[in-house]
């Protein structure tokens, strides 16, 4: 087999290999604002751990998040032996029974009590109702006991085994990281920063897929990744046969993300903090290759980031003041902008 093709195949299954690992993290790190990311399940049981599969075992198993209930509790459903309201009913028999003597319930309510008072004329509770219509009662929509419970109730009983999956589903992603990873290597070949790129691949992947869900970009992920980014194509620039500048990717860092953050102070509606320490990474990967893959990196993610706006706009999802998730665009850009560089060099 030829070695090029060799290394995209590696590359491929690299990328799929370590795809596996996000969804728990994309989870975790798609927190609501003001969160630094997620403790727990869509169901209340804590989430453990970084990497792996968004799967939780005690949505699985049908457990909610308050555990079994014991019998006996009026929530649970399973009475204790002997209770008289547990057996089967005759017909036309309520479900509670007939009350008892001296249970408080067959006590006759005081003149003036409210709920002894009938309900005036054309109340809906009042009127006759259809056969087979059920009575609005305490389950009445709109009742806080009716219907299903939001998510992450823990009076939500028992989930079915479908509901476990709470994350990005693995497969997307698996594609996606190992395309990636597959077209970097059969631009870049077997020089030493292709290691530098398969390294980071999955961590831009992750950082798209957190960004499109909450339109954020994580300091965990952003800032350390600017600097492992310098830290391992430092490395890679004492190896033979690299094809790239450490300083110019020092010195692409620092003018990307001067850019950036002078697009943020100018619009900061327009431009969030996140996606100034993200062009940190870029232009350190961009710089790499030189001046012109790092214009040629920056004008795709701008150019991509327009398009996505303007397919919006003509569909009437969005407006103009809508703000969109930049750091995808800019992710993308620097893919196409290395793409490019490695080939060329």
């Amino acid at each position: 087999m030829d070695l090029d093709l060799l290394v995209v195949l590696v590359a491929a299954l690299w990328g799929a290999a370590t795809s596996t690992l996000l969804p728990r993290a994309a989870y975790r790190f798609s927190a609501p604002s003001g969160e630094a990311w997620r403790e727990r399940c869509p169901q209340g049981h804590p989430v453990r751990g970084w990497l792996g599969r968004a799967r939780c075992g005690q949505c699985a198993a049908g457990e909610s998040s308050s555990g079994p209930r014991a019998a006996g509790d009026p929530a649970s459903g399973v009475r204790p032996a002997g209770d008289p309201s547990s057996g089967p009913r005759p017909a036309g028999e309520s479900s509670s029974g007939p009350p008892a003597e001296g249970d408080p319930a067959s006590r006759s309510r005081p003149e003036g009590d409210p709920a002894s008072r009938s309900r005036p004329e054309g109340d809906p509770a009042s009127r006759p109702r259809p056969a087979g219509e059920p009575s609005p009662g305490p389950g009445a929509e709109g009742d806080p006991a009716s219907g299903p419970h939001p998510a992450g109730d823990p009076s939500s009983g028992p989930r079915p085994a479908g509901q476990a999956v709470y994350g990005p589903r693995t497969t997307p992603l698996a594609l996606l990281t190992a395309l990636v990873c597959a077209a970097l290597a059969a631009a870049t070949g077997v020089r030493p920063e292709l290691a530098v790129w398969l390294l980071l691949a999955p961590a831009g992947v992750l950082l798209a897929a957190v960004d499109l869900k909450v339109r954020r970009l994580p300091d965990p992920l952003t800032l350390p990744l600017a600097g492992a980014a310098l830290a391992l194509l430092g490395l890679a620039a004492l190896l033979p046969e690299h094809a790239g500048e450490w300083t110019t990717a020092l010195l692409g860092a620092l003018a990307l993300g001067a850019g950036y953050l002078l697009l943020f102070l100018i619009n900061p509606a327009g431009m969030g903090f996140g996606d100034v320490k993200l062009a940190l990474t870029a232009g350190t990967v961009l710089g790499w290759y030189g001046w012109p893959t790092l214009m040629l990196g920056t004008f795709a993610g701008f150019l991509l980031g327009a398009f996505y706006g303007g397919a919006l706009l003509v569909a009437r999802r969005a407006s103009r003041k809508t703000a969109i998730p930049f750091g995808p665009f800019l992710i993308a850009g620097a893919f196409l902008g290395v793409l490019a560089g490695a080939y060329a060099a």
